[in-house]
C-alpha cells in the first residue's frame, strides 16, 4: 500500500489553495496572554514573533469569559474532583454531575424543558438534524446556512430539499405553500445570527409562517434555528435570536464555545423531542461527551450571563460593536446595520482582503479573512468580531489602522 499516487493530487490541490491565497492551514499559535493594562483589553503573543502584542480581532469569546476567574475555577475545581475526561459515552459510564447540573442549567436559561450536551454545537446539527428528516420529509434551508446544516441536510436522506434566498420570507412561504400535500413532513432550518455577516433570521415570520401552513403536512412543519453566534452574545440578557426576535422555535442549538468559552455543544427542546434524541442521535450516543470539567466551567459561564454582570457584559458588548460600526461608516467601509457584535467589512476582492490582513498583522492586529468557498465570489470580507473584553481604546486603535490602509 502506498500513499504516493494520492499525496500527488493532495499536493495539487495545496498548491491551489495557496495560489488563490484562500489557504487555511497557517494557523497563528497563542504562546501567551497578556492581561488588560492601561486602557488596553487583553493582547496575545504568537509564536516566532517575540515579544509582539497583538490585539485579538477575530475570536468568538464575545463577552471575554475564557479569562474570568469564577469560570476558570470552576473547571480547576470539577477536574481535581473528577479527573480529566469522562472514560466512556455517558449512557455506558460517562455521565457526571455537572454534565447534568448544565443541561437543566441550559434548559431553564431558554425557558425549555429539557437539554442535551454534544461535544460541538457542529456535532450537535449533525446528530440531531438527520432524527426530524425522514424519506418522506421537505427540508427547507437558508441560502447563507452554515456548514454544518448544509452537511447535516446532506446527511439526512431528505425527500426534497428547498432553498430560499438569503432571509427571504416570501420565498419560503412560496415553498411551503408549492408543496402542501407532496410530502408529510417539513424541516425548516437557519442560522439565527449568520456567522460570516452577523445579520439574523426574522423567526417570528419564520414560525408565523410555518404555523400557517402546518395544517397542510400531516406530521407538521418542525423549526430547528442554530443560534451559536446568538446565545450569549445578542439580546438584552443574552438569550440571542429568539430574544431579539420574541419568538420560540421547535428546537434550539447552540454552542458552549463562543459567548460561554468552553467547549461543546447543546440542543433545548421539550422533554420527549430530547428524550427521543438521547436514544437515537449517534452522535451523542456513541461518542464522548465534553469532560465532567468543561461542564462545571460551562455551568459557571452560562450563571455569569444570568446575572447582573452578564448584563452589564452585554451592555459593553452593545456599546463597543456600534463605536466599530459607526467608525467604520464614517471612514466610508461598506458594512451591514446591525447591533451584533460581528462586524463585518466587505472587500468584495481576495487578493485586497488577504492585503489589508497582513497590513492589520504588521500593525499587530489579528483579524480573518473570508473568501470563497468560506463566502460566496463577490462577498469577500474582513469579519472583526468585537468582545466585551475589548475596551474603546482598542477599537480606536483597530480604526485608526484601517483608515491608514487606503
Amino acid at each position: 500500500m502506498s500513499l504516493e499516487q494520492v499525496e500527488t493530487l493532495f499536493s495539487e490541490h495545496i498548491a491551489l489553495q495557496d495560489q488563490q491565497g484562500t489557504a487555511k492551514r497557517n494557523e497563528s499559535v497563542i504562546t501567551g496572554v497578556k492581561t488588560a493594562v492601561n486602557g488596553d483589553g487583553p493582547r496575545y503573543f504568537l509564536a516566532g514573533q517575540g515579544n509582539q502584542e497583538f490585539l485579538r480581532m477575530n475570536c468568538n469569546s464575545y463577552l471575554g469569559l475564557e479569562n474570568h476567574q469564577a469560570v476558570i475555577q470552576a473547571e480547576a475545581q470539577a477536574a481535581e474532583l473528577f479527573g480529566t475526561g469522562p472514560g466512556s459515552v455517558r449512557f455506558i459510564s460517562g455521565t457526571y454531575q455537572s454534565h447534568q447540573d448544565l443541561e437543566q442549567k441550559l434548559a431553564e436559561f431558554h425557558a425549555r424543558e429539557s437539554a442535551m450536551v454534544f461535544s460541538s454545537a457542529y456535532a450537535t446539527m449533525m446528530g440531531v438534524l438527520p432524527r426530524f428528516i425522514t424519506q418522506d420529509t421537505l427540508v427547507v434551508s437558508d441560502a447563507l446556512n452554515h456548514n454544518c446544516i448544509i452537511n447535516a441536510i446532506r446527511l439526512s436522506g431528505a425527500a426534497k430539499k428547498a432553498i430560499y434566498a438569503h432571509l427571504d420570507m416570501a420565498e419560503l412561504d412560496q415553498i411551503l405553500q408549492s408543496n402542501q400535500g407532496l410530502y408529510k413532513r417539513v424541516c425548516v432550518v437557519t442560522d439565527g445570527v449568520f456567522s460570516m455577516r452577523g445579520d439574523f433570521a426574522a423567526l417570528d415570520t419564520l414560525v408565523a409562517l410555518c404555523k400557517q401552513h402546518e395544517q397542510y403536512y400531516v406530521e407538521g412543519i418542525i423549526t430547528v434555528v442554530d443560534d451559536s453566534h446568538g446565545v450569549g452574545a445578542w439580546g438584552q440578557t443574552g438569550r440571542g435570536t429568539e430574544e431579539v426576535t420574541r419568538t420560540k422555535v421547535d428546537v434550539l442549538i447552540a454552542t458552549l464555545g463562543k459567548a460561554f468559552a468552553v467547549n461543546g455543544g447543546y440542543v433545548v427542546s421539550s422533554a420527549q423531542v430530547i428524550d427521543y434524541l438521547r436514544e437515537t442521535a449517534p452522535l451523542y450516543i456513541y461518542s464522548n461527551s465534553i469532560t465532567p470539567a468543561e461542564a462545571a466551567a460551562a455551568l459557571k459561564a452560562v450563571q455569569i450571563v444570568d446575572s447582573a454582570e452578564g448584563l452589564q457584559k452585554q451592555r459593553s458588548l452593545r456599546i463597543l460593536s456600534a463605536q466599530l460600526r459607526d467608525g467604520l461608516v464614517d471612514a466610508g467601509f461598506e458594512t451591514l446595520a446591525s447591533e451584533h457584535p460581528i462586524v463585518p467589512v466587505f472587500i468584495r476582492d481576495t487578493a485586497r482582503t488577504g492585503m489589508l490582513v497582513q497590513y492589520l498583522f504588521a500593525h499587530k492586529i489579528l483579524a480573518t479573512g473570508l473568501t470563497f468557498p468560506i463566502v460566496p465570489n463577490g462577498e469577500e470580507e474582513i469579519r472583526f468580531q468585537v468582545s466585551a473584553s475589548h475596551t474603546e481604546q482598542d477599537i480606536d486603535y483597530l480604526l485608526q489602522v484601517l483608515n491608514s490602509f487606503r
